[in-house]
């Protein structure tokens, strides 16, 4: 049996059908309030048995604060991967992202311990890698860096993968993937699924980031458990894009002009705004520095550990838009 946390989300999903492809029984973690059916919508973009499949799922209902609800849900459970997390880049939301991703980790792995599973995937982010290698790159050996400013997001998922190191220390089979920007299709409005709604907009930021099919996460995330590959990280992506580039190719799909990027004086401004004004009008708190340096740069991060670990081969970005925008459309129209 397999547990799969955050099921619901525009990776989990994914996993678990990943996984039932495999031939594995799947048990899928959701809240009460969660859309299963908006997840079996999603499954025939990704296959052509979506019923058969989403109906071999177990869902079960976790409340991560209960930690007999983590343990009734692992029963009989050998392998997890702990998807489940808060994302979310407004400072308003970091008690949520701390309690949610820290505290949820950290309960899960003591469900853990004295229980049935023996192997365990963490999904986390690019967001906690700091330091460049000699190539000018970040890899698997940039250490977080505490004296940086991090967004609440990349703090939260920092210590998540402290308790991760330290569960491994103990003795469980860890491994850690830390994928770039998830391109996927479904849950359209949350995490990462926004992803065409922001770039459809006529303006962008002047920086980038490294994206990943989210197929090629929930692959790459199964192949490293079943081969046995733990105590390790691994950095899961395909390639690197300015967010004018993402616009451009996205809005010229969309038959529109490219986008105008935001000029720095701009966001200077807007963050003197946030200073002044910030505690009354709560969006301008997401114009910090820290969000501010995050859509102004792009570094370029490596992916040759899991290319060679595995030999994989990552879906182009370019071919990820494609497929995943015209999933996009195709709901949109309806």
């Amino acid at each position: 049996m397999v547990l799969v946390t955050g099921a619901t989300g525009i990776l989990g999903r994914v996993i678990v059908l990943e996984l039932m492809k495999r031939g594995k029984t799947v048990r899928a973690t959701k809240r009460k309030s969660s859309d299963t059916e908006e997840v079996r919508n999603s499954y025939k973009f990704y296959t052509e048995k979506p019923d058969t499949f989403f109906d071999k799922i177990e869902w079960v209902n976790v409340d991560f604060d209960d930690i007999v609800s983590l343990q009734n849900a692992l029963d009989g459970v050998e392998d997890v991967y702990h998807c489940a997390a808060k994302v979310g880049f407004h400072p308003g939301e970091q008690r949520e992202m701390f309690h949610t991703n820290i505290e949820g980790t950290k309960n899960l792995l003591f469900a853990c311990d004295g229980s049935s599973v023996k192997n365990f995937c963490f999904v986390s982010s690019i967001a906690v890698l700091d330091g460049f290698n000699e190539e000018g790159e970040i890899d698997e050996n940039s250490d977080y860096n505490p004296k940086l400013d991090h967004s609440a997001y990349a703090v939260s998922k920092h210590f998540s993968e402290m308790e991760v190191w330290r569960a491994s220390a103990e003795g469980l089979n860890t491994v850690i993937v830390n994928p770039g920007v998830i391109i996927g299709s479904g849950n359209w409005d949350a995490s990462s699924g926004v992803i065409f709604d922001s770039f459809a907009k006529p303006y962008t930021f002047s920086g980038g980031t490294s994206y990943v099919d989210v197929r090629d996460v929930a692959k790459i995330s199964v192949d490293l458990m079943e081969n046995n590959i733990f105590d390790e990280r691994f950095i899961l992506v395909s390639g690197k894009k300015s967010y004018f580039e993402m616009g451009t190719s996205i809005r010229k799909k969309m038959g529109k002009p490219a986008p105008k990027i935001i000029a720095e004086p701009v966001l200077i401004f807007g963050r003197i705004l946030n200073f002044l004004l910030g505690w009354i009008i709560k969006p301008l708190k997401m114009v910090n520095k820290t969000n501010v340096e995050s859509i102004t740069t792009m570094n370029s991060i490596s992916n040759k550990k899991i290319t060679e670990k595995l030999g994989f081969q990552f879906i182009p970005v370019s071919e990820s838009i494609g497929f995943h925008f015209e999933n996009y459309l195709s709901e949109q129209k309806k």
